[in-house]
């Protein structure tokens, strides 16, 4: 934490700009040895951007000194030097920055050259290079974010979606932890009543009744309930879902794929098994990031390469979250069919009965003893109808009519989520023991570890290797 510390804040590669960032006491010193500015030079003022070049000074003043850089213009004379680039600075002083410390931002050219002998000469300087992560985890260590506003940085920058992207701002404005901070104030005052109540038996003090203790445990459950409600949702929101899309060959699965991606990126023909591989593809669809998995269609076949997408196939309807089966209403319902059908979950399997544009061969009762749990959905790929509704189907099942899109107070974390269940779990057993009227110590036992786990949210309660983890995954210069 004493250290200076600086690293390329944007993304490597060619842009218009690229920003070196330095953080730490020594960040205008720095500056000052590495920044001659243009024209007549006041002092450097905080917040205010200043056009310069920087410069690698190789001589020395007439008296035998070392210059110092750009700060001794005016006070002695220098000849040789080496100019890096031409930028804008700014120099921002703390607390009320980034990291709450002096920091430094230096918007270079964007490119490798200059970023990269610009961040050599600052390391040079007596800066050291960050590690990922350290300029957000020095804003938390400072008091300037909590642990789930740190977290929600990286969720910010990784943001598929503009509903991910929502989400991820509203937790770096607190709204996670305004709720956790609310349950643990309520849990704090019913430690406060439980430890005057086994402290001080004999005191003139008014007795916690088990009915209120009851009622404050409820209470505190409840509003940890409604944050996990929320938790599938904001998975999906934050990871994407992924989608694998089986059928026997030629029923219409890269014809989905297509219409889905509005691109033609699967090979469509009459030929069966002309996809011999799982094609997977990225799309939004109403501001749910989805991972597609064409699959190769499932059949029986001599053919060595078909066998293995076939094997591939059946791997992917594993590993996806969801399924969509397709089935060909101008075919009757055949073999395959029926063992597709045995390897999917009928919970997570909607059913589009395609080609409905052709005479029907089969009804819906019929399609219905397949899969008789799942939902149907009558298409005609080829003339993209049904689309719409499919994606109306994702877009119900990912809110599941419990989160509106309004909503962007969401648990999106693995880590808070299995906290929050912890602390339920505690919860739900302190309740229990207070309804059986066990001892105090007990039932006290179990709400400070529900105390303790929420505060690992925020990082009130955690530890130093958790820490070092979260803030591991970030990316250099955040």
């Amino acid at each position: 934490m004493n250290d200076t510390i600086a690293a390329v804040a944007t993304a490597y590669g060619e842009g218009g700009i690229g920003i070196i960032r330095i953080s730490g006491e020594k960040s205008l010193a720095i500056l000052g040895e590495v920044f001659e500015p243009a024209g007549k030079y006041a002092g450097a003022v905080s917040r205010r951007m200043m056009y310069g070049k920087i410069v690698d000074w190789k001589s020395e003043d007439g008296q035998g000194n070392k210059t110092d850089g750009a700060w001794a213009i005016g006070r002695r004379e220098t000849r040789d030097k080496e100019i890096i680039d031409e930028v804008l600075a700014v120099y921002m002083k703390g607390p009320k920055t980034y990291t709450a410390e002096d920091v430094v931002e230096i918007n270079c050219h964007g490119g490798i050259v200059p970023l990269r002998k610009t961040l050599a000469l600052v390391l040079r300087k007596g800066a050291r290079l960050a590690e990922p992560g350290e300029f957000t985890k020095r804003a938390f260590l400072n008091g300037r974010l909590d642990l789930s506003q740190a977290e929600a940085v990286i969720d910010l920058v990784k943001a598929k979606t503009d509903k991910g992207f929502d989400v991820a701002l509203s937790q770096l404005e607190g709204s996670l932890s305004a709720q956790i901070e609310k349950i643990r104030k309520k849990l704090l005052d019913l430690l406060v009543d439980i430890t005057v109540n086994i402290d001080y038996p004999d005191e003139d003090i008014e007795e916690l009744a088990y009915e209120t203790l009851e009622k404050n445990i409820s209470s505190a459950r409840d509003m940890i309930e409604k944050l996990l409600r929320t938790a599938s949702t904001g998975r999906m929101i934050r990871e994407g879902i992924r989608i694998a899309i089986v059928g026997k060959p030629n029923v219409g699965k890269s014809s989905l794929m297509n219409g889905l991606l509005r691109a033609n990126r699967a090979i469509v023909t009459e030929i069966p098994g002309t996809t011999r591989d799982t094609i997977e593809e990225a799309v939004n669809i109403r501001n749910i990031p989805v991972y597609l998995i064409d699959t190769a269609g499932i059949r029986e076949t001599t053919d060595q390469v078909e066998q293995i997408g076939i094997e591939k196939s059946k791997e992917a309807v594993q590993r996806a979250d969801f399924v969509i089966f397709i089935l060909d209403a101008s075919r009757a319902l055949s073999i395959e069919d029926r063992e597709i059908a045995t390897h999917l979950e009928e919970e997570k399997t909607l059913v589009l009965i395609n080609k409905q544009d052709l005479n029907h061969v089969f009804s819906l009762a019929e399609a219905q003893k397949l899969i008789s749990g799942g939902a149907f959905i009558h298409t005609s790929l080829s003339n993209g109808e049904g689309l719409t509704e499919i994606e109306d189907f994702i877009e119900k099942m990912v809110y599941g009519g419990q989160v509106t899109q309004k909503d962007s107070m969401m648990v999106n974390n693995v880590r808070h989520i299995e906290l929050l269940m912890q602390g339920k779990d505690s919860l739900v057993d302190s309740l229990e023991m207070a309804r059986r009227r066990e001892a105090l110590d007990f039932i006290e036992i179990d709400v400070r570890n529900a105390y303790e786990r929420l505060g690992e949210i925020i990082g009130e309660t955690v530890s130093d290797d958790i820490i070092d983890e979260v803030f591991s995954r970030f990316c250099l210069g955040k």
